[in-house]
């Protein structure tokens, strides 16, 4: 290479001199050595330039690595709760609903519910679920509304056919109780039966599992917070809910449910449930059985829903007053005519002291129709019936808006 350059610089040199004197040439050229000193110079500056590329290029490398890892850092934050983002395992829901109730005993429109729902899943066998209510709209000293923690429990897979759960959660009885979205239900109220024989809703502190023992068969089990009645109350078993708030544990209740989902629309269910001391020791009252059952039916357009409910009470509390035994049933079948009208027809039957001779019995016909002009939002319009023999009627019709998200 070297004789190569110093030939190419010996020709240059010749042509130069042909030239003649009219060039504008230095007076003194070059020996071989000066013009050898002077490429390897160039060399080594062509060298230096290529190594400071290499060099940018490479810290450019590096910014985007530490970018990517940033990304990623705050997904993963994200992912396991220490992040202030979203992610796609928190979920975020909720529902409401507003009534205008028209009857005998009032008028008034009343922002029912309002519920915000917060779920997220920390893996794919530990999941969080929380419900957090609002009730009629304002809530304080002298307000008529209250907040209530609905739900909040932890969910853990054991494998494919079992789940266990503890926290706060709704108990596993009846229709209602666990599927309330004003979306999922006609009428604007819930049902009487269920509100004050089950009584719906209804959510306890405690543990629970649920699986699968069989094609279309699921089983439930929990051990919570039992409720808390009293004879200042007629024992009635709704005012002795104790919403987990402080709850009094001295005597716990055990629910057990069966359910068949066999048959594509179609559930048939039943639930038990056992505690020792309805008053946690504070009246003459001993043990509570609660005994349930019900069918929810969908086939086409066509919807059936019917359930039994009962109490038993023992002491001589509850039976001096006839509310040693509660209970009541109801029947409603329905039709839609297409995805957006379906009507309804209910009739309701409960009695909070069914074991006096007294006319405790309360007897109520619905009949309405709901609009859903989205699957996840609802309008619903019924009038109201009662037939009660010696005691005041409560007669008229509602209006209601719902939804879901």
């Amino acid at each position: 290479m070297k004789h190569v350059i110093q030939t190419l610089v010996c020709g240059t040199t010749l042509l130069l001199v042909s030239l003649g004197a009219s060039a504008d040439l230095p007076e003194e050229m070059p020996g071989m050595e000066q013009m050898w000193q002077i490429i390897q110079q160039q060399q080594a500056e062509i060298e230096a330039l290529k190594n400071r590329q290499k060099d940018t290029a490479q810290q450019a490398a590096d910014a985007d690595e530490k970018a990517e890892a940033a990304v990623v850092a705050v997904e993963e934050s994200t992912a396991t709760g220490s992040g202030a983002l979203l992610s796609d395992k928190t979920s975020i829901g909720g529902y409401g609903e507003m009534h205008y109730n028209n009857l005998d005993s009032k008028e008034e429109i009343d922002f029912h519910r309002f519920v915000l729902f917060f779920g997220h899943e920390f893996t794919d066998n530990i999941r969080m679920y929380s419900e957090l209510e609002l009730e009629h709209a304002v809530s304080g000293d002298s307000e008529n509304g209250e907040v209530e923690l609905e739900q909040a429990y932890l969910e853990f897979d054991i494998n494919e056919n079992l789940q266990a759960k503890g926290g706060l959660f709704l108990l596993p009885v009846g229709i209602l109780n666990e599927t309330h979205e004003p979306p999922t239900f006609y009428g604007v109220e819930r049902n009487p039966v269920e509100k004050n024989i089950i009584p719906t809703t209804w959510w306890a502190g405690g543990a629970a599992v649920n699986g699968e023992i069989a094609p279309g068969w699921s089983y439930d089990v929990a051990i919570h917070e039992g409720l808390k009645t009293s004879a200042a109350n007629n024992y009635k078993v709704r005012s002795g809910r104790q919403k987990t708030s402080e709850a009094v544990a001295d005597d716990l209740a055990s629910t057990g449910r069966l359910k068949w989902t066999g048959i594509p629309g179609v559930e048939v269910a039943g639930t038990v449930q056992y505690q020792s001391d309805i008053t946690q020791g504070e009246s003459m009252a001993g043990h509570a059985w609660l005994y349930e059952a019900h069918t929810d039916i969908q086939r086409g357009p066509f919807g059936l829903r019917a359930l039994y409910a009962m109490w038993d009470l023992s002491g001589d509390g509850p039976e001096s007053i006839g509310a040693d035994k509660q209970e009541g049933y109801y029947i409603e079948p329905s039709y839609k005519f297409n995805e957006k009208i379906g009507v309804f027809a209910r009739y309701n039957q409960w009695d909070n002291a069914a074991g006096s001779s007294s006319n405790s019995e309360m007897k109520q016909y619905d009949l309405g129709v709901n609009y859903w002009p989205h699957p996840d939002v609802v309008l619903k319009a019924d009038v109201q019936q009662q037939d009660n023999e010696g005691k005041k009627n409560d007669n008229g019709f509602n209006l209601g808006i719902g939804f879901q998200y």
